[in-house]
């Protein structure tokens, strides 16, 4: 049986949470491995909706549940996760959720120097969510970060606070703003210390014996490739590797133990924040309606952030990039009811870039502002699409939609989702099983 790997193709928010959901059933270990408390999942199961930004899908079912050294952790995010879930009926203890003692540390200063920037930036500005995630990645490949593991040493923190704040009581005077109090600090660590340090683990020797013994493991992503730090729309992404390879770097497992790479896709194209987006249906735009009722319909505000996301039609370009540079070998296509009662859809197939044709997204941020998309327009469905879970309940336009926008990203269908419902969903080829 194959391990599973499951990233987000577009730029975040492609239904992630309920594709991991609804195989972390018959996965034995579930791993978060890069990003932070910035990610968000929901999660409907029957009458309830759970809302992660942290934990992995898994925790909800009670599947063993890692978060990987990759990820940066901000532990009073943590607990105040925890308890939100142990309210709605879920027990998170350290039997079900280990956390790499290697992770690095998202701390109250990280927050303030991400809003600081941000407010600083004018037109420049990303559309971070202010919550540290970018400043404690820097933190941690420039070898000054505090790690889980420092927290049973907090004694002996003195050098490393000396090399942490030279940097950042720099910064924060050029702000304005006065340094780092370390005095409470520390008291804020020491107060926090003992809750995290009782889910810490070398979660590496872990995965590699569940793997040793055959054990089922499920890779769970956070934002889309588009976001990725080398690969995405840069400057507007993320601060890590969202890309599937990142996941036997940010869990501690070889590349050869990842397996099946599920790239999870809507059926129609979504972002949140600032940045390039070819196929947007803007509002006061010709076709701004059409954006508004993608939006409407398939409820597009940020899990975390409560954002509105901008939409538009489905971009095969991107997505078939985003198979390549990370070897996604099924794509699992959500929100698939969305479409349901359009009289036409459409589907990028290329870019126009001042008279010439491009069959990829170019690297230079002025390049992707200036391309225009090439569309393919296809007939729609009056019929719904809404609980299918079967190819047969699904409408004969629907169908060939599918299958043309597998043609045009060079990668096959595993799984189509049609409704936020676990249930609703259309299996295609088990990951699982390859």
């Amino acid at each position: 049986m194959a391990n599973v790997a499951v990233i987000g193709a577009q730029w975040g928010d492609e239904g992630k949470g309920k594709i991991v959901d609804w195989l972390a059933e018959r996965a034995d270990m579930v791993v978060r491995f890069q990003g932070g408390h910035n990610a968000g999942h929901t999660l409907v199961v029957g009458d309830q909706t759970y809302k992660l930004s942290l934990l992995p899908s898994g925790i909800v079912r009670g599947t063993p549940s890692v978060i990987g050294n990759g990820v940066v952790l901000d532990p009073w995010a943590l607990k105040d996760e925890i308890a939100r879930l142990s309210g709605q009926g879920v027990s998170v203890t350290p039997e079900t959720l280990r956390v790499a003692d290697t992770c690095a540390l998202i701390l109250p200063f990280h927050r303030d120097l991400d809003a600081l920037r941000e407010d600083a930036s004018g037109a420049g500005k990303i559309g971070t969510t202010r919550r540290g995630i970018g400043p404690a990645y820097e933190d941690k490949v420039g070898r000054r970060a505090i790690r889980v593991c420092d927290l049973a040493h907090l004694d002996d923190l003195e050098p490393q606070l000396d090399r942490l704040f030279a940097h950042h009581d720099a910064l924060r005077a050029g702000f304005g703003v006065d340094p780092v109090d370390r005095a409470e600090l520390l008291a804020e660590l020491r107060g926090i210390a003992d809750f995290v340090l009782a889910f810490a683990k070398p979660v590496w020797r872990d995965l590699n014996e569940a793997r040793g013994r055959g054990r089922r493991i499920l890779f769970e992503g956070a934002q889309g490739v588009l976001l990725d730090i080398d690969h995405g729309t840069y400057p507007f992404v993320t601060s890590s590797n969202t890309v599937a390879g990142a996941a036997a770097a940010g869990s501690g497992i070889g590349p050869s133990g990842v397996g099946f790479v599920l790239g999870i896709a809507k059926a129609y194209t979504t972002r949140v924040g600032s940045g390039p987006f070819p196929t947007e249906l803007a509002p006061g735009t010709e076709h701004g309606a059409v954006g508004e009722r993608l939006g409407v319909t398939g409820r597009e505000f940020g899990t975390v952030t409560g954002r509105k996301r901008r939409c538009g039609w489905f971009d095969s370009v991107l997505v078939r990039q985003s198979a390549s540079v990370s070897g996604i070998t099924g794509i699992a296509l959500t929100k698939l009811d969305v479409l349901d009662g359009f009289d036409e859809v459409r589907i990028c197939t290329g870019y126009r870039l001042r008279g010439a044709d491009l069959d990829y997204f170019p690297a230079h941020a002025a390049d992707q502002a200036a391309v225009e998309p090439v569309y393919e327009t296809m007939e729609g469905w009056g019929e719904t699409t809404a609980g299918a879970r079967s190819w047969a309940e699904l409408p004969a336009q629907a169908i060939k939609y599918i299958r043309r926008i597998e043609e045009l990203i060079r990668c096959p269908v595993a799984l189509v989702s049609t409704s936020p419902e676990r249930a609703d969903t259309i299996l295609v080829r088990d990951p699982f099983a390859d």
